[in-house]
């Protein structure tokens, strides 16, 4: 194992700098943005179980991002996943 020594200085500004990209990364995993849908808005809204929901996920059927363990949605991209899985109605027969 091999041992390096560094000024104090140093050391206290990498503290510095490792615990405020650490407070960045809580506030991003704590606060999504207004605008971003969880997984429950989105099962809600396409009348889907979490488990459909995440096969859509798997195969590229719906965009996503993810923060640590928990995916968020794009209202306008489930909006689009909408309009391509829609089905026109047959008309009444007369």
């Amino acid at each position: 194992m091999e041992i390096k020594m560094i000024e104090g200085k140093t050391f206290e500004r990498l503290k510095m700098c490792i615990t405020d990209l650490l407070a960045q990364i809580d506030s991003l995993y704590k606060e999504p943005t207004n605008d971003c849908l969880d997984n429950q808005a989105v099962c809600q809204i396409l009348n889907v179980s979490k488990r459909t929901l995440q096969t859509f996920r798997d195969k590229g059927l719906i965009p996503y991002s993810q923060i640590g363990h928990k995916c968020f949605y794009k209202p306008e991209d489930v909006k689009e996943f909408l309009e391509k899985n829609r089905v026109e109605s047959l008309k009444k027969y007369r």
